[in-house]
């Protein structure tokens, strides 16, 4: 049984005072009652959870009032009864919390139970607000906005300006939630501590989440905009993705305009960074939807290139790669190789690096496909490839090839040497480093491999190499010599020409000898 509490003195009380008139008090009353409370609540330093859910509930409350303070309702019957009920509410709270702060309730569970009940009363005196403006009766109460604090605002005026886009958010015409929507990218782009404050009140997210299904488009694409900017900080994507933003996601990228689209798909992308999430995408068709946008050839290249990198992301998982290796998704990627957009041509090449890589039944899936043949075709001198598109072709044709012999031999019909030799005589000094790796590996390869290099013409262009500036590049092409020379036919060449040799002793007089190029 509870014990009867002894009456609070009057002075304590702040319906006492002479700014509260209780006989009919205001809403410009009332709000200054909630704010003096949340001030109060700061300091109790006791059941810290359950004040901080009584405080968020009370910033709720506060917001959704001032913007009704704006509409002079106060003499609106279903405005005047909420209020009385709020001022009661309010002054159990302060007597609620005067006592943790003095410490003289009677007991811990009793208290808990009290502050339960009281936050209970809070959210429901909320959802009446809420249901009120839904009704239209105050209309009128969103013209006047609360300005944004500049930079350097303190975390309350910042809680407080996103309080107020919360209520317009919920309640709100289609217009005023645009705009609210508008005022929030515009906060979380100008400073990222609101980012954190969006988190700290939850009921944001899930807003945000739920506008997503939006029927009108221009709502949809601005919550995805800023929820493209949340999904940028780590820490906060499980939030996002535990408020199940995941499948509406999903739904855009199928339904929604070519903007949303292209947002939601580069949403994903940060949330399948390192394969995460990946069960998720999958459970909620994100596979076959993006597979579909891919082989869709009135895709643009803005939706196809994050739809090819959060592909890229998921085919670590095994079941997901043998999924859409069933789906077909290696003659769409060969397709999407030949693709004139960089970034789309990029994404393709390392997705069919990443989806042969080590699986030797991919890769002859890719060669049966056509998919070796591609990446040669890609290396064309002529084929007008970004230097970044032909340093992803090499180094995928290294790493799906040259672990066979019988690849190896396939890339050497297709004249890959040719074109290998062309980027290490004229490429540009990032793109003959690559060429030059990859051609270093190609001479351990085989002894086929050696042959050709021989009578391809690599060993002048490797000597020319052993007088780079570059340690690393020396060493690179005195082991591909060395590689080389181990086939008769190579050494005869090789010797037969004086300056290759005139080379080899100039290096063995510099004070620079390493025992690495000696050997």
């Amino acid at each position: 049984m509870r014990k009867e509490r002894n009456p609070r003195p009057a002075e304590t009380d702040p319906t006492n005072s002479p700014d509260v008139a209780l006989d009919k008090p205001s809403l410009r009353q009332v709000i200054l009652l909630i704010s003096s409370l949340i001030s109060l609540s700061h300091s109790v330093k006791v059941f810290a959870s359950k004040w901080k859910l009584i405080r968020d509930k009370l910033e709720e409350l506060n917001s959704g009032l001032i913007a009704a303070d704006n509409c002079d309702s106060d003499e609106t019957p279903a405005i005047s009864d909420l209020i009385r009920k709020i001022i009661g509410t309010v002054t159990e709270c302060d007597d609620l919390a005067r006592r943790c702060v003095d410490l003289s309730f009677s007991g811990k569970l009793l208290m808990q139970s009290d502050l339960d009940v009281i936050c209970a009363k809070f959210d429901r005196h909320a959802k009446k607000l809420s249901e009120i403006y839904t009704a239209g009766i105050l209309s009128q109460g969103f013209a006047i906005v609360v300005s944004r604090p500049g930079l350097g605002a303190c975390k309350d005026d910042m809680r407080f300006y996103v309080r107020d886009i919360v209520t317009r958010m919920k309640v709100g015409c289609s217009d005023l939630k645009r705009q609210a929507l508008v005022n929030l990218l515009a906060a979380v782009t100008e400073d990222e501590k609101y980012v954190k404050v969006i988190i700290e009140i939850g009921e944001i997210v899930n807003l945000l989440v739920n506008f997503l299904g939006s029927p009108e488009t221009e709502l949809q694409e601005a919550a995805l905009q800023v929820l493209h900017i949340i999904s940028g900080f780590h820490s906060y994507k499980a939030v996002l993705v535990g408020n199940g933003v995941i499948a509406p996601l999903i739904r855009v990228m199928e339904c929604g305009s070519a903007v949303g689209k292209k947002i939601a798909a580069r949403c994903l992308l940060k949330f399948t960074e390192n394969s995460e999430n990946a069960w998720s995408v999958s459970a909620h068709g994100g596979v076959t939807a993006l597979l579909k946008i891919c082989s869709n050839s009135d895709s643009k290249t803005e939706l196809i290139s994050p739809a090819c990198g959060v592909l890229n992301n998921l085919v670590g998982v095994e079941e997901i790669k043998r999924f859409m290796i069933e789906e077909g998704a290696i003659s769409t990627f060969i397709r999407l190789s030949r693709s004139r957009e960089e970034s789309v041509q990029i994404n393709s090449i390392v997705f069919l690096q990443n989806i042969a890589y080590g699986d030797e039944s991919v890769n002859k899936l890719l060669v049966k496909e056509g998919g070796i043949r591609g990446l040669v075709r890609v290396l064309d001198p002529k084929s007008c490839s970004s230097s970044k598109t032909l340093e992803a072709a090499m180094q995928a044709i290294e790493n799906i090839c040259f672990s066979s012999v019988s690849y190896v031999n396939i890339l050497i019909n297709y004249g890959f040497m040719d074109n290998l030799l062309h980027f290490l005589r004229n490429g540009d000094v990032s793109l003959q480093g690559i060429a030059l790796k990859v051609a270093v590996k190609l001479s351990e390869t085989s002894e086929e491999a050696k042959k050709a290099m021989g009578d391809g013409g690599f060993m002048p262009e490797f000597v020319k190499f052993l007088g780079a500036k570059s340690f690393e590049v020396r060493v690179m092409a005195a082991e591909a010599l060395s590689a080389m020379v181990m086939i008769p036919k190579n050494r005869k060449r090789f010797a037969q020409d004086n300056r290759n040799v005139e080379t080899l002793l100039q290096m063995l007089d510099t004070e620079e000898v390493n025992s690495e190029l000696i050997h």
